[in-house]
């Protein structure tokens, strides 16, 4: 397991439980064991399954987790998910920490589902983006990948993306992919661009992705034409379920999607005591 999912699972136990779980202790006997059920409440893809294990496993419970599913299934509205038996006040306290992140990592996989499902057929990626909730990126972009799209980057770290911010301070597209080229020899070269006349300094500058930033559609079509297979080209910027496939059939190759993380509604799961 990740350690930044450990982490933040540690956090979030924290966050919930602080000293002890006080409702339990007033009310629930230290050793009395339980069967309890987590259930679907409405249709969606399930996606969550390793980090709701280690949930319990923080907790240092010794629950049996039983799965009637896999991460990438679809499950319908009444399905049991999962049978835990346990220690009672184990089960309450991981209860909603384990539900928060299962609602939270299915409803994305099942938004970017619904994406991927749109261009099916076409020759384009989905991909998500840097725009997540603190401290989830590693669950949320899990959540992506069983939805069926791709992770961009992870970080600020991992991949070299020359944006609007960055041009403004460095002296321009050229200087700025020259910079880049001269510093680090191992990683692609993405720049962001605006127009077709960016678009071309780029492309001259040796840029090895072009992201094209809240173009027109047929903006992405002319840049398609000039680039030629060249280079990849990514759209990004109001994306949406209504005009991804529009966007797909100008033949660009990436289509980021900042929704699939900062817009995707949690799921509705319950867990009951049976």
């Amino acid at each position: 397991m990740n350690y930044l999912v450990k982490e933040m699972i540690r956090i979030a136990i924290q966050e919930d439980l602080g000293h002890s779980d006080v409702t339990s202790l007033l009310i629930v006997p230290e050793d009395i064991t339980v069967n309890a059920r987590i259930i679907a409440k409405e249709d969606f893809i399930l996606a969550g399954i390793p980090f709701v294990r280690e949930v319990f496993s923080c907790m240092g419970s010794s629950a049996d987790i039983r799965f009637s599913s896999e991460d990438g299934r679809n499950v319908k509205k009444s399905d049991i998910i999962a049978d835990i038996a346990g220690n009672a006040r184990d089960i309450l306290a991981c209860e909603r920490i384990a539900l928060n992140i299962l609602q939270r990592v299915s409803g994305i996989a099942t938004l970017t589902n619904s994406y991927v499902e749109r261009v099916l057929g076409l020759p384009v990626r989905i991909t998500d983006t840097r725009k997540t909730t603190p401290g989830m990126r590693t669950l949320e972009k899990y959540g992506v990948r069983v939805g069926g799209g791709l992770n961009h980057r992870f970080g600020l770290y991992d991949g070299v993306l020359i944006k609007d911010n960055h041009i403004k301070v460095s002296g321009g597209i050229r200087k700025a992919v020259e910079l880049a080229k001269m510093a680090h020899h191992l990683m692609k070269i993405e720049v962001e661009v605006k127009d077709t006349d960016e678009l071309k300094e780029a492309l001259d500058a040796g840029a090895d992705i072009i992201m094209l930033d809240n173009m027109s559609l047929s903006g992405m079509r002319e840049a398609v034409e000039i680039v030629q297979g060249r280079v990849f080209l990514e759209a990004s910027g109001n994306i949406s379920l209504e005009n991804v496939r529009e966007v797909a059939e100008t033949g660009v190759d990436i289509i980021s999607i900042g929704a699939l993380t900062h817009s995707a509604r949690s799921v509705d799961i319950s867990m009951k005591i049976v």
